[in-house]
């Protein structure tokens, strides 16, 4: 089935919401692949927290090679309901990757990010200028937080 358009993938600092990584796929492209090419071990936290399209036994493997712990939302099994322990964990892991799914609504809401172009190229420069000026808003956020004392 072709799906047209393009995803955002993003790494963050859970401290001040900066973003540190940041990548561009088209629709079509699994969300799993890009683990590796995101996440680094120069970020200060050793979780990484991340939606269940980024769960695989690769991606885990691989994760805990890097000395990493995984964070990953579990999916729910097929054909039946989702257990209760792993219901709460996921809603517990939920809290935390907000804090990602706040910049895609900032993007979208206060920048207007609407990216409709031919070419990842295109797509790939306004989604990095957006993650820009999320990143300087977010700076400023804390500057004046700093001075206000």
């Amino acid at each position: 089935m072709p799906v047209f358009g393009y995803k955002s993938h993003i790494v963050i600092d859970r401290g001040f919401g900066f973003i540190r990584e940041s990548a561009v796929t088209s629709a079509a492209h699994a969300d799993g692949r890009m683990l590796s090419k995101l996440v680094t071990t120069q970020n200060t936290s050793s979780e990484v927290w991340a939606d269940s399209a980024y769960r695989s036994q690769k991606n885990e493997k691989w994760l805990s090679s890097k000395g990493l712990v995984s964070r990953i939302h579990r999916r729910k099994p097929a054909g039946h309901a989702m257990p209760q322990p792993m219901a709460r964990a996921n809603a517990a892991k939920s809290s935390v990757r907000a804090a990602v799914e706040h910049v895609f609504a900032h993007q979208k809401n206060r920048f207007g990010l609407f990216i409709r172009t031919i070419g990842i190229a295109r797509a790939e420069a306004k989604m990095l200028l957006a993650n820009i000026a999320y990143t300087f808003d977010r700076l400023i956020f804390h500057e004046r937080a700093k001075a206000a004392g």
